[in-house]
């Protein structure tokens, strides 16, 4: 199984690297479609991938509790509806031979009832609010700094005034996670044996 410290490396990792590789391919002035869409979207689907593994972590190191395991629960539904999402963009992008074709589809897509709020408005939101709730009950058992929560709210805030500030917004959570990331969770303790059971 992958190491949660590599989870908390990863995620943000492949989440910069797709803000990265987004930007390079606008430089000509439209995104999409061709392998620099395709390649980028691939990177962010990875990234969703460790950050659930990521919100397993961060559940067991907050406790297990309900407030922990809701954060769990909502975190990987969003990741579940972002990664549906790009994977309609990945779709489109093979499907289309231009970006004015590629918009084309996606309105089509999106005006299909419930899609829209699934898969780019509401459902993508819960996975900032799971992974905003985890970050500050770890701040809360001083695992991550208390500035942490902080630094998450200002990634999650960053593509909503510029999508060109997503590598900035992957830098921070790496700075939140770090702590994480050098030293993994910390071993859950053994419950009890009754009395008198032998080992």
């Amino acid at each position: 199984m992958l190491s949660s410290r590599l989870a908390f490396l990863f995620a943000p990792l492949c989440l910069g690297t797709y803000g990265v590789i987004r930007i390079l391919d606008g430089l000509d002035g439209s995104r999409g479609p061709g392998l620099a869409w395709t390649v980028g979207h691939v990177f962010f689907l990875a990234g969703l991938a460790f950050f659930v593994r990521a919100f397993w972590a961060m559940r067991t190191i907050a406790g297990r509790g309900r407030l922990a395991t809701a954060g769990f629960v909502v975190g990987t539904a969003g990741a579940l509806a972002v990664g549906g999402q790009f994977a309609i963009d990945i779709v489109v992008g093979f499907l289309s031979a231009d970006r004015a074709g590629m918009d084309v589809r996606f309105t089509q897509i999106q005006g299909t009832p419930g899609v829209e709020a699934a898969f780019y408005s509401f459902g993508p939101m819960l996975f900032f609010v799971g992974q905003f709730v985890l970050i500050t009950l770890l701040a809360v058992r001083h695992r991550v700094k208390p500035w942490a929560p902080v630094l998450v709210l200002i990634d999650t805030t960053l593509p909503f005034a510029d999508k060109d500030l997503i590598p900035l917004g992957a830098a921070l959570l790496l700075i939140s996670f770090a702590p994480l990331i050098r030293r993994g969770p910390a071993p859950v303790p053994a419950v009890p044996a009754p009395a008198g059971v032998a080992d």
